[in-house]
């Protein structure tokens, strides 16, 4: 009887043990492929290869683009796995033929989420009007769909290209460059200022190897009839790499860096504290194979999530973007813990 008794006791033990190695394993973010990168933990999203702009919800979830599809897709940043809630937005786009929008960036401000095209010539160095797009949004929810603001705005260029003091970079011969093609125009930044104007950062072109931002002053205009205004034009030293992606958090900006064609070249995480200083490098080390293209920045989170286009990514063999729809597409997320500054 007493040999009986321990063993239910050893028993009730392990499967004690058993259940809190579940619920803490629960509560870390699911593990991920990918090269060890800067410390940093991985977490996989499914459903999607090409992770672009996201917009925080709250401190556990965001709303995240891809630019190969028009799709909104709100997932669990700690947990991963398939999106909770999906908005395809074509239906409400009015695209002027089948194809994608090409959403590259993305930021929350005044109650409203705003999505930006890369307005770039398609990959055949075309027009394509559905790449040209500035959208507003209601802020995306876990239980509804994405709602439209007002019109979608597609004179952005326009309004770049008479802006005077933007008449230096040419913008006007930037846009009808491919998008292979050195200084052809490419925007994939955007954030807003705790003043509630968008910064749009340019992955292309790289003025004199410096990467450039245009603050926008007046985004509610965007749901409107225009037109936008611009303020003066900031010029950044990234090394030579243009921007892949923009956040405001704590107090500072985050700027993800990458070459500003298509070619291989370092990616790059970059501190910046605004207009009148230059970004310093956020974290020392390469991040492996990792491709930052977006940002989850919860103000509340004491790490950053950066999000990676994995649509070169060779998933069983093929390339993530080209499994189709029913292949397992996916992308990755790395969670940082960044170094404080000075430290």
């Amino acid at each position: 009887m007493q040999r009986l008794s321990w063993a239910l006791v050893l028993a009730a033990c392990a499967a004690a043990l058993v259940l809190a190695l579940a619920q803490f394993r629960g509560a870390q973010p699911a593990a991920a492929p990918g090269t060890p990168a800067a410390g940093g933990r991985w977490v996989t999203f499914e459903g999607a290869c090409d992770a672009s702009g996201a917009v925080p919800i709250d401190a556990r979830h965001f709303a995240v683009a891809d630019d190969e599809d028009n799709v909104i897709r709100v997932y669990d940043a700690f947990s991963g796995g398939r999106p909770v809630q999906r908005t395809n937005l074509s239906p409400r786009l009015a695209l002027q033929r089948k194809g994608e929008s090409d959403i590259e960036a993305a930021t929350s401000v005044n109650g409203k989420a705003f999505w930006l095209s890369s307005h770039a010539r398609n990959k055949k160095g075309a027009v394509d009007p559905n790449r040209s797009l500035l959208i507003t949004t209601e802020l995306p929810a876990l239980d509804q769909r994405i709602e439209l603001r007002g019109q979608v705005y597609r004179r952005l260029l326009d309004d770049l290209q008479q802006t005077p003091e933007l008449a230096r970079y040419e913008l006007a011969r930037a846009a009808e460059l491919g998008p292979r093609e050195p200084g052809g125009l490419n925007l994939e930044g955007l954030t807003a200022t705790p003043e509630g104007a968008l910064l749009i950062g340019f992955r292309s072109p790289v003025p004199g190897g410096k990467a450039l931002i245009v603050p926008l002053l007046n985004p509610e205009e965007a749901s409107n009839a225009g037109p936008l205004r611009f303020g003066a034009p900031l010029e950044l030293e990234l090394s030579g790499l243009g921007i892949r992606s923009l956040s405001h958090w704590r107090g500072q900006y985050l700027i993800a860096a990458g070459p500003s064609g298509d070619g291989d070249g370092p990616r790059r995480l970059y501190r910046w504290r605004g207009p009148g200083t230059q970004p310093v490098l956020a974290v020392e080390r390469e991040l492996g194979d990792a491709n930052p293209e977006a940002f989850f920045t919860a103000e509340d989170n004491g790490e950053i999530l950066v999000l990676s286009d994995d649509g070169a990514r060779r998933i069983g063999g093929k390339a993530c973007k080209k499994l189709g729809k029913k292949g397992r597409k996916s992308f990755r997320g790395l969670w940082l813990r960044l170094p404080e500054v000075g430290s």
